[in-house]
């Protein structure tokens, strides 16, 4: 798979509704061009170390990733984890965004290197404004290092 655009947001979720919430308050707010969305930690590790389906890829690293962590195949906390720990991409900043207030799960995630922990709001709205919130921070005020 070739991506022909450089990767604003790498979105890591496989609940169809939270991927059309997301990609619709993104749209709405004309935050990001460049999303792409995968829906599983296996996809999302492939596209990050350019391997698999994504082998072919520009080994330019998205601006941020919002993932979640109730993945199927590989966990969100295994791929923040491999994330983290690899040169490569241990600076591209991760933001957990997850329906999970369990406290292992918050601690694991800090303590495996994320940015930010972020428990999804329910309720449309504050989705939207949660994700324009996202949107602003992570893609026009946070500085990144040059690669």
């Amino acid at each position: 798979m070739t991506i022909e655009n450089p990767v604003e947001i790498l979105l890591v979720e496989d609940n169809p509704d939270d991927i059309e919430m997301a990609l619709n308050a993104l749209e709405q707010h004309h935050i990001a061009n460049r999303i792409l969305v995968v829906r599983d930690g296996a996809a999302a590790l492939d596209f990050m170390f350019s391997r698999g389906a994504y082998s072919g890829r520009d080994k330019q690293t998205p601006r941020v990733i919002l993932l979640d962590l109730k993945l199927p195949l590989v966990d969100g906390l295994e791929v923040l984890r491999q994330l983290k720990e690899d040169p490569r991409t241990r600076a591209v900043p991760v933001v957990v965004m997850t329906a999970s207030r369990e406290e292992q799960d918050l601690v694991e995630s800090y303590r495996l290197g994320v940015n930010s922990y972020i428990v999804k709001p329910v309720d449309f709205a504050q989705f939207t404004r949660a994700m324009r919130t996202i949107g602003l921070y992570w893609l026009l005020l946070n500085e990144l290092p040059t690669p």
